[in-house]
């Protein structure tokens, strides 16, 4: 996909997608579009499926809800995220999102600075393997990007919303 002055529009269903687990990547602006500014990605989340909680210590992420009801947990705090709100995930902060609605979600992301959308295409590498993901080989690709993963989050989102980490 190039988007440059020549070809300025991203039309729907138009760039990569990616799986992971019960959430989707579809790669709409790449960092190169952008300068390496940012970059724009979809994820179109599964109902039953929560994000592994995380804390990012090098970009924020700003969400847009386009389908669907998302539940946020930000910090110490919890918010659902209706069509048409944006949710903002600043680096240092730990966060995480789920989708414990009837019907699929959708997410409109910008990530800045951009590098972390490559993070998803090396994540569904090592899923694309089967079987239990190698946790190690998660960790070390974890710690490249700078994201800490939170699971101690985890137990107590799965028993209040009924989801599960990627829905698996």
């Amino acid at each position: 996909m190039t988007i440059d002055a020549l070809h300025p529009v991203v039309e729907a269903g138009q760039g990569d997608l990616i799986h992971l687990g019960g959430i989707g990547v579809h790669y709409k602006i790449p960092s190169e579009a952008t300068g390496g500014a940012f970059s724009v990605v979809e994820h179109p989340v599964r109902p039953g499926v929560l994000v592994p909680p995380h804390l990012h210590t090098r970009e924020d992420e700003f969400s847009f809800v386009i389908e669907g009801e998302i539940g946020v947990r930000i910090g110490d705090q919890v918010f659902t995220a209706r069509v048409g709100d944006y949710v903002v995930k600043p680096r240092g902060v730990p966060h995480t999102f789920w989708n414990s609605g009837p019907g699929e979600a959708r997410l409109l992301e910008i990530i800045a600075p951009p590098q972390f959308d490559q993070y998803f295409r090396e994540m569904a590498a090592i899923l694309a393997e089967g079987g239990e993901p190698d946790f190690d080989r998660v960790s070390v690709l974890a710690d490249r990007y700078g994201v800490s993963l939170l699971m101690d989050w985890v137990p107590e989102l799965s028993a209040s919303y009924g989801v599960t980490i990627l829905g698996g």
